[in-house]
């Protein structure tokens, strides 16, 4: 499927000094904390890279002019608070944080060191930021997606797949986001005529139980939302999903890369350029991060 672009809404004023010119005057180091709400894998370690080659084209190059600290959070509560501490006692210029879990991490142990957030679903509805035009307090970033989106996996998936009278929505029960994302399936499919059941993900032998006991019945179909929890669990998802022969849509490209049927998401990449680009301009200004929250959303 091709992607397609959506309306991206942006506010904020423009930037008048250039970014790279900014950046190569200055000779101190500046000292970036990341706390990633995956693990220390391929995919989390593209996220990182991509981050890292927009911050360089920003003029920010790590161990140069650049530090930068990272902690894999894993989408582990007591992980993310104690790597949330960590970084919070290092004497670092700004925090970049990837999740609702993160996010909620380390505002809980700082409300002056400016934030910059990513892959979060409802940074207002989580209490991060007041408004997405006025965030407000320390915290700004790039939201992932709008509930009310969800609903379009099941239509996606019934369009590509009219066999499918009954779907399965993979998700984590603990993350608040998986609860609305679940809710707003449930909308359409009560317009569609597919009922849907949720299977939680909680362990690999759990997600394998559940999904091998959905596929005993036919014409069965997968909604795979994302979250920290599921992106763990990606390979054995896409595995489950071609041993049981049921089709599935994803919430990100690296699924179909592994062997999935379809994602429609966010492009993950261009939220960590937005990152790098507001880290830039939260370094330059050397204050509290004023800029307003943006909304993502594409096709893949």
């Amino acid at each position: 499927m091709r992607r397609r672009d959506f309306i991206e809404v942006v506010a904020g004023s423009a930037i008048i000094w250039p970014f790279t010119a900014w950046a190569q005057q200055t000779d101190q180091v500046r000292r970036i904390g990341m706390l990633m709400n995956v693990a220390d894998d391929r995919e989390g370690q593209t996220r990182v890279a991509v981050f890292k080659q927009a911050l360089q084209q920003l003029g920010w190059v790590d161990g140069r002019n650049l530090r930068i600290d990272i902690r894999w959070g894993a989408n582990d509560v007591e992980r993310d608070r104690r790597y949330a501490t960590e970084l919070a006692a290092l004497t670092l210029d700004v925090l970049v944080a990837s999740g609702t879990l993160s996010v909620a991490a380390l505002q809980h142990v700082t409300r002056t060191l400016s934030i910059v957030f990513l892959n979060v679903s409802d940074p207002v509805g989580a209490g991060f930021v007041d408004s997405l035009a006025r965030p407000g307090g320390n915290v700004t970033g790039f939201m992932l997606l709008e509930y009310s989106s969800s609903g379009k996996l099941l239509e996606l998936l019934k369009q590509i797949a009219p066999n499918v009278t009954r779907a399965a929505v993979v998700r984590d029960p603990a993350n608040p986001a998986g609860i609305a994302q679940f809710g707003a399936i449930q909308a359409a499919a009560q317009s569609l005529g597919v009922p849907v059941n949720p299977i939680s993900v909680h362990d690999a032998d759990e997600i394998e139980r559940a999904i091998a006991a959905f596929a005993r019945s036919a014409n069965g179909g997968l909604i795979v939302t994302p979250s920290g929890s599921v992106s763990i669990h990606r390979d054995l998802i896409v595995r489950l999903a071609v041993r049981h022969k049921l089709p599935a849509i994803y919430a990100y490209r690296f699924n179909v890369t592994a062997g999935g049927l379809i994602s429609y998401r966010p492009d993950l990449d261009d939220q960590y350029r937005g990152a790098a680009g507001y880290v830039d301009r939260s370094s330059r200004a050397r204050s509290r991060a004023i800029f307003p929250c943006r909304r993502r959303p594409s096709l893949s």
